[in-house]
C-alpha cells in the first residue's frame, strides 16, 4: 500500500544523507517535498499541516542545521512524528472481561470487508489468546451475509448464531445469551454494513449497543477509502463511540491516506489490520513498525514473528549446520522455499526487509511469486539424485528438467549458477568463522 510514499521518502533521504550540514533552504525544501508526498498519498490536509509544523519545530529545537549528523536527526524526527500520526504504541491489546464473556461489536460501511474481518479477528483471538470464540450474525439485509459468515466460520471451527424472521437487536441479545450459557469466552457481533448518514440504520446500532452492552466496539474501515475515511470515522464515532479501528485491504494499491489520517481525526487507534485475502492475513497494528516501513526501514520484528510461526525450528537448524559444512543441496533449498512461501508473497516479505530503495530494487529485479513457482517447478523436475548432487546435471539432464518444468534450459542454467554462487558465499562466511542462517538464521 505505501510503495508510493516509501519511494518519495527514500528519494528525499537519499539526497540529504551525504550532506555534512543542512541549510535552512535544505530544510524548507525537504518539508515541501514531504508535504507534497503526503498530500499525493491522500492524507488529510489538516493532518499534513500539523505533521509538518511538528517536524519543523523539533528540527529547530534540536538544532539539526548545525548537527554533524543531520540525516540521522531528520529521519529520527520524521519517524517520531509518523508514529504520533498513526496512534499510540501498545494500544492494540484486547481487554477481556474478567468474569463473563467479552462482547465485541463490529460496525462499518457495507463493502468495507467487515464480515471477513469478523472471522479473521475470531481466528486471531482463538489462536493467539486461546479463547473460545463465537459469532453472532445480525446482518439481515445483505442476502449472502449469513451464508458467507457461516462458510468462513466453519473453516476455523467457530460457531455462528442466527435467527430467521427476527430483527438485528433481538438476534444480538438472544445470541449473547445463548453463547454465554454455552461457555464462550468471546462473542463477536457482525452487524450489517450501513452508511453513516442513514439515521434509521445508525439508530439500530445505538439500540444494539444499549441492549447488549458490548465491552468493545470496532469500526471496520476500508484503507482504500482515501480522505473520506476521516469523515466516516468521525461520524461513526459521534453516533456509536467505538474503541478502535480495524483497517482492511492494506494489500491494495491505495496510497495510504486513510491509515495516516484517522487517528488524528478521531483519536481512536487503529487496533488491527488486514493485509490479504487469507484468514491468516490479519494482525495487531503497531504504529512504530508501520512508520518504519513507510520510511523504507523495513519491519524486521513482524518478519521474524511471521517466520517463527511457520518455519520448522529443528529443520532450520539442520540446514544451518549443512550450510556450515558446505553440504547444502536442492532438497534443503526446496524445503526452505516452501516454508518461506508460508509467510506470504515475496513482495510482502521483501517490503519488511530493512533495505534502502527496496521499491526500485524490487522493480529492477522483477521479483514476484511466479519466479518462486518457476524455481520450485525446476527443482521438482529433478531426480532425487540430481537434487542431492547438482554437479551431475549435464546438458541432457538440463533439457529433460526444462521440459518437465515448462521452462527453458537457460532458466535451469541460471538457477544452477545462482545456487552455486550461494554455496560459495556461504563458504566464505564459514571461513570468517560465522554460521549463516538460511534464510532467517537461527530461530530462538
Amino acid at each position: 500500500m505505501f510503495e508510493f510514499l516509501t519511494s518519495k521518502f527514500e528519494d528525499l533521504f537519499y539526497r540529504i544523507r551525504n550532506k555534512g550540514k543542512l541549510s535552512k533552504d535544505d530544510l524548507d525544501s525537504s518539508l515541501k517535498e514531504i508535504k507534497l508526498a503526503l498530500l499525493e498519498a491522500d492524507v488529510n490536509f489538516k493532518v499534513v499541516k500539523e505533521f509538518l509544523e511538528n517536524v519543523k519545530q523539533k528540527a529547530i529545537g534540536r538544532n539539526i542545521l548545525k548537527s554533524i549528523t543531520p540525516f540521522q536527526q531528520i529521519v529520527k524526527i520524521v519517524n517520531e512524528e509518523l508514529i504520533n500520526m498513526l496512534g499510540v504504541t501498545g494500544s492494540s491489546k484486547i481487554s477481556f472481561a474478567p468474569k463473563t464473556a467479552t462482547i465485541i461489536m463490529m460496525v462499518g460501511l457495507q463493502g468495507s470487508g467487515k464480515t471477513t474481518a469478523v472471522v479473521k479477528l475470531a481466528n486471531l483471538i482463538k489462536n493467539e489468546y486461546k479463547k473460545k470464540v463465537s459469532i453472532i450474525a445480525s446482518d439481515i439485509y445483505r442476502p449472502a451475509a449469513v451464508p458467507q459468515l457461516r462458510d468462513m466460520a466453519k473453516k476455523i471451527d467457530v460457531d455462528v448464531f442466527f435467527e430467521e424472521n427476527s430483527d438485528p437487536v433481538s438476534i444480538s441479545c438472544n445470541g449473547v445469551e445463548t453463547f454465554r450459557k454455552s461457555g464462550s469466552d468471546v462473542i463477536i457481533i457482525d452487524t450489517a454494513g450501513r452508511l453513516h448518514i442513514d439515521k434509521i440504520m445508525m439508530d439500530e446500532l445505538v439500540n444494539t449497543r444499549k441492549r447488549v452492552k458490548p465491552h468493545q466496539i470496532f469500526l471496520v474501515l476500508d484503507a482504500m477509502t482515501g480522505q473520506d475515511a476521516v469523515n466516516i470515522a468521525s461520524q461513526f464515532n459521534l453516533k456509536i463511540e467505538y474503541d478502535g479501528i480495524i483497517l482492511t485491504k492494506l494489500d491494495s494499491d491505495a496510497r495510504g491516506g486513510a491509515v495516516l489520517s484517522t487517528y488524528y481525526a478521531t483519536k481512536k487507534p487503529v487496533r488491527f489490520i488486514s493485509t490479504g485475502e487469507k484468514i491468516e492475513d490479519f494482525g495487531i497494528f503497531y504504529p512504530d513498525r508501520m512508520a518504519s516501513r513507510i520510511l523504507g526501514m523495513g519491519d524486521i520484528l513482524t518478519l521474524v514473528e511471521k517466520a517463527e510461526k511457520v518455519i520448522d525450528k529443528r529443520k532450520a537448524e539442520e540446514i544451518e549446520e549443512k550450510i556450515y559444512r558446505s553440504e547444502l543441496n536442492f532438497e534443503d533449498f526446496i524445503s526452505q522455499l516452501k516454508q518461506v512461501k508460508k509467510i506470504g508473497s515475496i513482495e510482502k516479505v521483501f517490503s519488511m526487509m530493512p533495505i534502502m530503495n527496496k521499491n526500485k530494487i524490487f522493480r529492477n529485479l522483477n521479483l514476484d511469486d511466479s519466479m518462486l513457482d518457476k524455481i520450485e517447478a525446476i527443482i521438482n523436475s529433478m531426480t532425487l539424485e540430481e537434487r542431492r548432487k547438482p554437479n551431475i546435471i549435464d546438458g541432457s539432464r538440463k533439457r529433460r528438467i526444462a521440459s518437465g518444468s515448462g521452462t527453458s534450459t537457460g532458466e535451469v542454467n541460471r538457477l544452477l549458477k545462482q545456487f552455486a554462487k550461494t554455496k560459495q558465499m556461504m563458504k566464505q562466511f564459514k571461513n570468517f568463522g560465522n554460521k549463516p542462517g538460511f534464510p532467517f538464521g537461527k530461530l530462538n
